[in-house]
């Protein structure tokens, strides 16, 4: 296509990792000339990245590009991402859609579109898609621009082999960058004035694998003990490990450490022993219980998050209340719960006992009001506690929010000279939107 064009425009959809990567694609786009533009605003190009884990992955895409068409009937229409690489073929017969590409090619979209022509209307778009054992290179990615806090992309892929998963499928085996990459990539993050950086992968516990050969030379812990040491930076968080890879050491040096939060999110899945072997994953309940019991010991204000899926195949209803009622003794902080949906290529629809998809949204709303419970009781726990706040630029309402160390969300009266602040308040009541309510210390202009 003729690069004069000069506007690009983006949407995302899935997960913190994918947000990473759109942010890192649009840098590319600007290096080139373009200008970033608002969805609305009737860009020359449009580029949905798309995700393959979300329900119906199909129509959201289908439903963006048409609204990307009505903003500019003109326009080039690109579609990357999770969805893209499991389904080029059917998301090129999209109308509007001109080029679809894989997890090995995203990264080369600007090159791509050089000297591309559109396909004649009524034509497929062309797929630029290879088999997901090429997409062997790691490529950094963070987002940057309209937060206080940036996810940087550390780790990509997974060797692992849930029976629910089509991420290998989608995003390929597990590989990242080295240590060394990383602390360069954030001490210039740093001198951008960033705060707060969220450690994003798919299987970001299983940091190390390196080069063609994906030979493990650093772990996890490698990265944790070198990022500690980076100037500038006032807090990192780790945005989701598997309880397998989160190890001991991790726990207790994250206890002590100078910028890492305590904020874990782990995911479950499942309570029931069952099921977790059903799902083909690498612990059982004892071992994810031991680990919430140590970061307890040795962080009591941490915050845990759990990732949980209700209605996997074979999950009867003595089976969920076993997961329901080992999440309610458990000391977690609050629940993210799916309800299993099924995917192609996984060996989870194959397996006996599917569970009505009525009983499927019967148990997410127990236990997503088991999590509202849970995370009002932690927030409470925290009343009356003096904590540092490190406010975002998100305002709503004349009211913008920030998060305690331990990620507590917290809402203030709008104050410009806050944002990408840290502010040391007390904690004061948790209001109806089961937000943290604070006030200066000494000074009250934090209460509503």
């Amino acid at each position: 296509m003729e690069m004069e064009t000069r506007k690009v425009a983006f949407y995302t959809l899935g997960c913190k990792l994918n947000f990473s990567e759109t942010s890192a694609i649009g840098r590319q786009f600007e290096e080139h000339g373009f200008v970033k533009a608002a969805f609305e605003d009737a860009a020359d190009i449009y580029v949905i990245n798309t995700c393959s884990v979300t329900d119906h992955a199909d129509r959201k895409c289908r439903k963006v590009v048409k609204e990307a068409l009505k903003h500019n009937p003109e326009a080039f229409v690109a579609i990357v991402g999770c969805y893209a690489q499991l389904k080029p073929q059917e998301i090129a017969e999209i109308p509007g859609v001109h080029a679809v590409l894989g997890a090995a090619e995203k990264f080369q979209l600007v090159e791509t579109l050089a000297g591309f022509q559109k396909p004649a209307t009524g034509q497929p778009g062309q797929v630029f898609a290879s088999p997901i054992s090429e997409a062997t290179e790691f490529h950094a990615a963070h987002s940057y621009g309209d937060r206080t806090r940036t996810f940087l992309k550390v780790q990509d892929g997974c060797d692992y082999s849930c029976s629910f998963c089509t991420i290998p499928l989608a995003r390929g085996a597990s590989r990242s960058g080295s240590v060394q990459s990383v602390v360069e990539r954030v001490q210039k993050l740093a001198e951008t004035g960033v705060k707060e950086i969220v450690l994003t992968g798919v299987n970001l516990g299983d940091f190390g694998l390196q080069g063609p050969e994906r030979e493990r030379k650093e772990n996890f812990f490698d990265l944790v003990r070198a990022l500690d040491e980076v100037e500038g930076i006032e807090r990192f968080r780790i945005s989701s490990c598997e309880p397998n890879l989160l190890s001991d050491e991790i726990i207790r040096f994250v206890a002590q450490s100078k910028r890492f939060m305590p904020h874990f999110h782990i995911p479950l899945q499942s309570g029931s022993n069952k099921i977790l072997g059903l799902m083909r994953r690498r612990y059982r309940r004892e071992l994810y219980q031991e680990r919430v019991r140590l970061i307890k010991e040795v962080m009591p204000h941490a915050c845990i998050g759990v990732d949980v899926i209700v209605g996997f195949p074979g999950e009867t209803e003595a089976d969920f209340l076993e997961t329901y009622q080992f999440l309610n003794e458990l000391d977690v902080s609050y629940l993210h719960v799916f309800p299993y949906s099924e995917r192609e290529n996984t060996l989870a629809p194959t397996l006996p006992g599917r569970v009505q998809d009525r009983h499927r949204h019967e148990r997410t709303t127990q236990l997503r009001s088991l999590s509202e419970k849970k995370k009002r009781y932690f927030y409470e726990q925290h009343t009356g506690l003096e904590t540092a706040v490190l406010f975002e630029d998100d305002v709503t309402n004349g009211q913008m929010e920030g998060f305690t160390p331990n990620y507590i969300r917290v809402v203030a009266k709008y104050d410009p000279l806050l944002v990408g602040e840290l502010k040391r308040l007390r904690l004061t009541a948790v209001n109806p939107q089961n937000l943290m309510e604070a006030e200066e210390i000494g000074v009250e202009i934090f209460q509503h």
